[in-house]
C-alpha cells in the first residue's frame, strides 16, 4: 500500500506517460510550427517563380520562331549544296546550356546527350555556353573541353550574343572539319529533346555536291560559314532558352503543389499535436485537484 504522500505523485507520472507521443520526432509545438512556416515561405517563392516564369514564357516563344526562321534559312544553303560531314575529321561539339537551374532535368539531358557521343568519338572538343553544363562536363570529360561562356540565359537570347560567341569560337587554334551544336529543341510546353545542328567546315562546304549551283567565291565562302554558325548558335540559344522557362513554370508549379500538400499534413500534426498537449495538461491539472483533495 502507498501512503498518502506518494499518491499525487504517482498519478502526476502515470498521466505523463499516458499522454500521446509525437510522430515525425518532432518534439515540441514551436518545432512543427517553424516547420510549417518555413514551408507556406518556400510555398510563396515557387508561386512567385512560376508566375514570373509564365511572363516570360510568351516572349521566350517569339524568340524562339524568328531564330528558326534565321537558323534554318542559312542552313538550307548546304541541305541543298548536300554538304556532309567530313569522316574521320577533328569534331567540336557545342553545347548550349545556361547559368540558372531549378528547371527539371534541362541541363542533365544537354550533358547526357554529349556524353553519349563523347563515348563515339572520345577525342572531340567540346565548348560550353553556360554554367550548369559547363559543371556536369567538368566531372567527367575536364580534357575535352576548351572553351566556355558565362552569363547565358539571363535574358532572352539575341543574334548579336550569338555573333560574338562565334567570333571567340572561330579564334580556336584548332582547325575542325566538324562542328555539332548541342540544345534542347522546343516540342511542347511540357517536353522538349536534345537535338544536334551541324555546322560545317569550309571543307565540307566545298566538298558539297551541289555547291557550284551557289556560285559562292572562295572569299566569301569564310563568311558565310560564320554567318551560318552564328545563326545556329542564335537557333540553338533561343530554343534551349524556351525550354528552361517552360520547364521552370512546370517545376515551380509541382514544387507549389507538393508544398501545399506538406502544408495539410503539418497542419494535421500541429492540431493533433496542439490537442495532446492541451488535454495533457487537463489531465495533469484535473490529477492536482483530486490529489489535493483526498
Amino acid at each position: 500500500m502507498f501512503t498518502r504522500a506518494a499518491r499525487p505523485a504517482l498519478k502526476s507520472a502515470s498521466a505523463v506517460a499516458v499522454r500521446p507521443a509525437l510522430s515525425n520526432n518532432y518534439a515540441t509545438l514551436r518545432e512543427i510550427e517553424g516547420r510549417l512556416k518555413s514551408i507556406k515561405n518556400i510555398e510563396k517563392i515557387t508561386k512567385t517563380m512560376k508566375i514570373v516564369a509564365s511572363t516570360r514564357m510568351n516572349q521566350a516563344q517569339r524568340s524562339m520562331q524568328s531564330s528558326r526562321v534565321y537558323g534554318q534559312s542559312s542552313n538550307k544553303v548546304f541541305e541543298e549544296a548536300e554538304a556532309k560531314p567530313v569522316e574521320g575529321g577533328k569534331t567540336l561539339f557545342i553545347v548550349s546550356s545556361s547559368d540558372k537551374g531549378l528547371c527539371g532535368g534541362v541541363h542533365s539531358s544537354l550533358s547526357k546527350a554529349v556524353r553519349a557521343k563523347l563515348e563515339v568519338n572520345p577525342n572531340a572538343d567540346v565548348v560550353v555556353l553556360g554554367e550548369k553544363c559547363k559543371g556536369q562536363l567538368g566531372r567527367s570529360h575536364p580534357q575535352n573541353m576548351v572553351l566556355s561562356f558565362a552569363g547565358i540565359g539571363k535574358d532572352v537570347p539575341t543574334f548579336a550574343t550569338a555573333q560574338a560567341i562565334a567570333d571567340q569560337i572561330a579564334q580556336l587554334p584548332t582547325q575542325y572539319e566538324n562542328v555539332q551544336i548541342v540544345y534542347n529543341s522546343f516540342l511542347t510546353p511540357v517536353s522538349y529533346e536534345a537535338t544536334t545542328i551541324d555546322a560545317f567546315s569550309e571543307d565540307a562546304v566545298k566538298a558539297a555536291a551541289n555547291i557550284t549551283a551557289f556560285e559562292i567565291s572562295d572569299e566569301q565562302l569564310p563568311n558565310l560559314r560564320e554567318f551560318a554558325l552564328a545563326n545556329s548558335i542564335f537557333w540553338a540559344l533561343a530554343e534551349g532558352y524556351a525550354c528552361e522557362i517552360a520547364a521552370r513554370r512546370n517545376a515551380m508549379d509541382n514544387a507549389s503543389k507538393n508544398a501545399g500538400e506538406m502544408i495539410g499534413k503539418f497542419q494535421i500534426l500541429y492540431n493533433r499535436t496542439r490537442q495532446a498537449v492541451i488535454t495533457g495538461e487537463l489531465v495533469e491539472i484535473i490529477t492536482g485537484a483530486a490529489a489535493s483533495a483526498e
